[in-house]
């Protein structure tokens, strides 16, 4: 069935292919080609003008954010694992996005707090562990009527199975993802949706 949806995907640009290409190479984790289409699709529906990111790799999702958003929208991404900041500064300086893409140094955890926002899209795609820390920011930074997606949530489906049935180190991740997923589903702020889609996504909706 994946294969078969993923087989009547338009693609993106030809750049955009480029480094997809060169991260499936190099092993570099970029979303998969189901939330790529539903990324365009939000964008398309909500039409952000100031986007924040967290979790870079080598810039592929904020560059098609960027090509695929408004042509005034802006895009802070935050990225901390030091090999893949210049890959993906480079990368914005091939597509000619480094005016309009804000490429953020360090932690997460520490960077959230530090910024003002607001923004109308938030797209976590991070250490999973942290979803739940990153939490309380996110709902500081993210405008009323705002989208919150989050990637990976589903965690090959061990989010499924009892904590004892997952090996030991992956046991806290799991715990935390299970916390983080029930507090978007019953968070008096968010309207959420879980989506089996590739390894699990959540899309949220800030009410008011």
């Amino acid at each position: 069935m994946n294969a078969f949806i993923d087989s009547l995907d338009p693609g993106n640009t030809p750049f955009l292919n480029e480094i997809e290409q060169e991260a499936r190479k190099t092993n570099v984790p970029i979303i998969c080609t189901q939330v790529q289409s539903l990324l365009r699709l939000l964008l398309a529906m909500r039409k952000p003008t100031s986007i924040l990111e967290v979790g870079c790799a080598i810039g592929f999702s904020a560059l098609l954010m960027s090509e695929y958003g408004p042509k005034d929208c802006h895009i802070t991404t935050i990225e901390k694992y030091e090999k893949r900041i210049p890959v993906a500064r480079e990368n914005f300086r091939r597509a000619g996005k480094e005016e309009q893409i804000t490429l953020l140094e360090g932690d997460a955890a520490e960077i959230l707090g530090e910024l003002a926002g607001p923004y109308d899209m938030i797209f976590m795609d991070a250490a999973k562990g942290q979803y739940i820390h990153f939490l309380p920011d996110v709902m500081r930074l993210l405008l009323p009527g705002g989208i919150l997606l989050s990637d990976n949530v589903l965690q090959d489906g061990d989010i499924l199975e009892s904590r004892f049935a997952v090996t030991r180190r992956n046991r806290t991740i799991h715990s935390r993802m299970r916390e983080y997923l029930y507090a978007l589903k019953h968070h008096p702020e968010l309207e959420t949706v879980i989506l089996p889609v590739a390894d699990g996504v959540t899309v949220s909706v800030k009410k008011g």
